[in-house]
């Protein structure tokens, strides 16, 4: 890299991680605060809120970091042009092509760091995060009730005891399941305690009943026992212990390699096509919105040359470019022709992109005669 070069490169490097921290750090408090409940209702210790909370973050940075990368590109051309740099540089002879190099290597930074995040670390965050969430809701007993309280651990789910025993057990338990739509389940036993059998967490019901009444049924079926186990990973909003890993949940590698006889697989196919080549894409994004930001403002502009329009132009044009590939993906996971066109609305905004910034002037507006005069101070 020349001088300049690596003058153009760490103004925009310097944005970048600038806008990068910002707009991460903004919206990774605003999905935060979505999971405070682990620190209230379920009584979790601070650092599990925030084990959980930071695997948000790859997810995050792949979808901020193409928007950063623009935003730098932006402010680096934007303050070129307005401390009169980019006139400098261009009556000198510095081509489009040579003051683009700095910025395509930025570009490339950005699209290796959306690349990693997409292809592997997004994917391996999701999973470990279902494992944690499953940990958390399985400890439900020692973190979330209370003695005497009727507490409601899931939307149509009651738990309740009357105290502990001398020796941890809880005495008088009432539990009531409301969240199956055709029956309502009621436990109640004098005594439980829990206990863990080859990883998994249960609890062990003592002389009690079960009282099971389809809706719409006045005649319940009940079952006594004398002892009687319940897997505790069951409990909790959105548990997902024994169910099929999401989409999103499995590595690349999975996706590609998908089993086509696996019946999750079948009755998903269109999310799992649409997830592979969203993650194929994401890179791609950084790679047009490095672009459309550099032929925004890649020519060079007096003072007296408003550059409001061509950044609203930039803006307008990323907009419907992130917005076009949301739509596609939508529509690759109903059919598979969907998955060409979210190839290829960005494919055609980066050739239009690189058509404005390196066509011939006599082809842009204004003229190259017009910008000339403005240059001179001509009228």
């Amino acid at each position: 890299m020349t001088l300049v070069a690596r003058y153009i490169f760490g103004t925009a490097f310097a944005a970048f991680v600038a806008s990068l921290f910002a707009l991460t750090a903004v919206i990774w408090v605003t999905q935060a605060l979505r999971e405070v409940d682990l620190l209230t209702t379920k009584g979790q210790a601070l650092i599990v809120f925030f084990n959980i909370t930071s695997l948000i973050l790859p997810s995050l940075v792949m979808v901020v970091t193409p928007v950063a990368l623009f935003i730098a590109v932006l402010y680096a051309l934007n303050k070129l042009n307005s401390d009169s740099e980019l006139v400098v540089m261009s009556a000198s002879g510095l081509s489009p092509l040579r003051l683009m190099q700095p910025f395509a290597a930025l570009t490339l930074v950005a699209m290796l760091l959306v690349g990693f995040m997409s292809l592997y670390a997004m994917p391996w965050s999701f999973r470990l995060s279902r494992d944690l969430l499953s940990k958390v809701r399985a400890d439900f007993l020692t973190h979330i009730v209370r003695e005497g309280q009727f507490i409601k651990l899931d939307q149509g789910f009651v738990f309740h005891y009357r105290e502990r025993g001398a020796n941890g057990s809880l005495l008088g338990i009432f539990m009531q399941d409301n969240r199956d739509a055709a029956q309502i389940s009621t436990y109640i036993a004098e005594a439980g305690a829990t206990a863990e059998v080859d990883g998994e967490n249960y609890l062990l019901l003592e002389k009690g009943s079960i009282q099971r009444q389809s809706r719409g049924s006045r005649d319940p079926a009940m079952v006594q026992f004398d002892r009687y186990a319940i897997d505790l990973s069951q409990f909790g909003a959105g548990a997902t212990d024994g169910a099929p890993l999401k989409p999103r949940e499995r590595s690349t590698a999975e996706l590609i390699n998908r089993d086509p006889a696996d019946p999750y697989v079948q009755k998903y196919e269109g999310r799992f096509r649409a997830e592979l080549h969203d993650r194929f894409l994401n890179p791609f994004f950084a790679l047009v919105f490095g672009f459309v930001a550099f032929a925004a403002l890649g020519q060079a502009r007096t003072t007296r040359q408003g550059r409001g329009w061509a950044i609203l132009a930039a803006v307008g044009v990323v907009i419907i470019v992130r917005l076009g590939g949301v739509w596609a993906s939508a529509l690759a996971q109903r059919q598979p022709s969907g998955v060409w066109l979210a190839y290829a609305i960005p494919a055609l905004a980066l050739a239009l992109a690189w058509f404005y910034a390196f066509a011939p002037q006599s082809w842009r507006w204004p003229s190259q005669s017009r910008r000339n005069a403005a240059l001179r101070g001509a009228p």
